[in-house]
């Protein structure tokens, strides 16, 4: 994939940040006292792969003035390597803006895992994008990839428009777009016409597509494998076929992925990856992995695979690598993987877990 090689930025996402609260020593939330919190979302996720392995990545996103939680979020950042833009919206009172608030409950053996999320009031519900110098950032400066989530582009129809901006001011300069379907159904309520046509807009500009079977078929009404993860190796040739639908319809994309999980048990997933890059299929076949905290595995996929297309990598490499960086986030009690270097990786997939001295 050719990317703009004069970019000051090698990765640009566009989310809204909020904050993650999680029992210690994965406990149910409603018996524990203990908790541990975390700066999350889906694209940060996606981000931390490629600034912990040095590449220049900036953040998209709303704060609240003044706000403790929002500074929580911004040291956290610069604690990742990832530079951020955007306002400090006033807060207006004890009922105003915050930042989102999720509660996650991480399961434990045969105990699954349970997410509450707290949106109400989101400071990213009103990310706008006559408040981001666009044409400064991608037009002057140069992004090589802008990555987005339906997450960030369902959440309200502001964001759905600030989007579609993002994309169309990305595009002119020279920006490769990707794009995680991420279908939430409670974000796609009572907006389904128009969400599906905003989807098929971005998608259609979309160098990088990514989902799994669900996001697809509600998102983009293209028919694949029945959900549910059941028995995945014997179902991933109706992933492939599933993906070239994708090809006929957005032909732009020169690289489509879906994540494979299976759940042996909520510590015990089978994970596995199909990519369509340079003109053929690589797929890495579902094998064991272990898994301290699932959230964050298919953002942790992504990351390592847009960071091989970063790097020029070949597509089978861009997949092998995604693989892994997803394995290296399940082991991780943040959302996100933080690779200490490449060769971390590449021992993940390898299967190697000895001592590295």
């Amino acid at each position: 994939m050719e990317l703009r090689d004069d970019a000051q930025w090698a990765l640009c996402i566009a989310t809204s940040m909020g904050v993650r609260i999680t029992p210690e020593n994965h406990q149910p939330v409603h018996t524990c006292d203990r908790y541990h919190l975390q700066a999350t979302s889906a694209e940060s996720n996606v981000a931390s792969i490629a600034s912990y392995l040095g590449l220049p990545t900036i953040v998209l996103t709303n704060f609240v003035k003044d706000s403790p939680i929002s500074a929580f979020i911004k040291a956290d950042l610069r604690s990742r390597g990832l530079s951020f833009r955007g306002p400090d919206k006033q807060q207006g009172g004890a009922w105003g803006y915050r930042h989102q608030f999720n509660i996650a409950d991480s399961g434990y053996g045969s105990r699954a895992p349970r997410v509450w999320n707290d949106r109400a009031g989101e400071v990213g519900l009103d990310l706008d994008a006559a408040d981001f110098d666009l044409d400064q950032l991608f037009i002057t400066e140069g992004v090589k990839i802008l990555h987005l989530s339906g997450l960030v582009a369902a959440l309200s129809a502001k964001t759905t428009r600030f989007c579609l901006d993002v994309v169309r001011k990305a595009k002119a300069g020279g920006c490769a777009v990707s794009m995680d379907l991420n279908y939430r159904a409670s974000f796609w309520k009572g907006r389904e016409k128009e969400l599906s046509a905003a989807f098929r807009q971005i998608a259609a500009e979309c160098d990088i597509l990514i989902g799994n079977e669900e996001d697809f078929q509600l998102c983009l009404a293209i028919p694949g494998p029945k959900a549910g993860g059941q028995d995945l190796p014997a179902q991933i040739a109706s992933f492939q076929e599933m993906i070239k639908r994708v090809r006929e319809q957005y032909p732009k994309a020169q690289f489509i992925a879906t994540t494979l999980r299976e759940v042996i048990s909520v510590n015990r997933h089978l994970w596995g990856m199909v990519v369509w890059g340079d003109g053929g299929f690589q797929v890495a076949e579902p094998r064991e992995i272990g898994v301290l905290d699932r959230i964050g595995g298919g953002d942790g996929s992504v990351g390592g695979m847009l960071y091989g297309i970063l790097r020029g990598w070949p597509a089978e490499k861009c997949m092998q690598f995604g693989w892994a960086t997803g394995a290296l986030a399940a082991t991780s009690v943040n959302d996100y993987a933080a690779p200490a270097d490449e060769d971390q990786v590449w021992t993940i997939w390898r299967g190697n877990a000895r001592v590295q001295r």
